[in-house]
């Protein structure tokens, strides 16, 4: 069994379908590997329900009914559920998740809150700066709700009080010492390292046990290993990752 890990989908503007469909997962991993797969999580800018956008959402809901296996996304910064009231759902990982879709299953992970996928623990954070102020939606910008609410904080805070270990964080932007190391030189002085979500990263990353991160928002695909933490950051976009016991 295995849980499939894929970076920003931005309701597949630009194909970022194309690495996700079965014929292609199925070819990369082999039959076997693929028939494990029991979840798909989106590392944040799922992008799903953009206004405007149906047409390509129906395209992609069709393929992603083909797999057989839930899509979860992570929170990122540019998403229009931000700007929504979804129903919630029970769907057997722990915690709620924000329903996009039953048919096939489209859902997104709460911010600050621990699920069950597979047998593996997750911690799963989200949210990140956006840079460029304006969205695709004509006269609005980003949603504030892209940073974390006073009441999300108080609550993940309360939750590590009492619960520190986990087998991998699910984040949209990583901590912000690790974003620097990976991406200073690709985007120097890039306010994203001023980022306050990249800095609440920072300090949970300090009060945690895990085995490692895995984040999208940056568009490349990097690793970063800290030997002192014996600790693992992946950042996805263009390629996937199959995460197996």
């Amino acid at each position: 069994m295995s849980v499939l890990l894929s970076g920003d989908f931005h309701g597949n503007a630009v194909g970022e379908l194309s690495i996700l469909t079965g014929k292609y997962l199925s070819s990369k991993y082999g039959d076997k590997k693929y028939k494990s797969i029991t979840a798909h999580v989106i590392l944040g800018d799922g992008g799903f329900l953009w206004p405007g956008n149906e047409r390509h959402d129906a395209f992609s809901y069709r393929t992603f009914a083909r797999r057989p296996f839930p899509v979860l996304s992570v929170i990122g910064n540019h998403e229009p559920m931000l700007g929504m009231n979804l129903p919630e759902a029970d769907i057997g990982i722990g915690e709620k998740v924000y329903l996009v879709r039953k048919k096939p299953l489209i859902a997104y992970l709460k911010r600050g809150r621990v699920y069950h996928i597979d047998g593996f623990k997750f911690l799963v954070m989200g949210g990140a700066l956006s840079i460029d102020q304006e969205c695709r939606i004509p006269g609005r910008s980003w949603w504030k709700e892209e940073y974390w609410s006073g009441r999300e904080r108080a609550g993940l805070f309360e939750l590590l009080a009492g619960e520190n270990e986990f087998d991998y964080v699910l984040a949209h932007t990583g901590p912000g010492r690790v974003n620097l190391e990976l991406f200073g030189g690709l985007f120097p002085g890039s306010p994203k390292f001023t980022d306050e979500v990249a800095e609440l990263n920072d300090t949970v990353d300090g009060k945690i046990i895990c085995k490692g991160w895995f984040c999208g928002h940056w568009h490349e695909d990097r690793i970063y290993r800290d030997d002192a933490k014996r600790r693992v950051y992946q950042y996805l976009y263009y390629d996937v990752e199959l995460l197996e016991h």
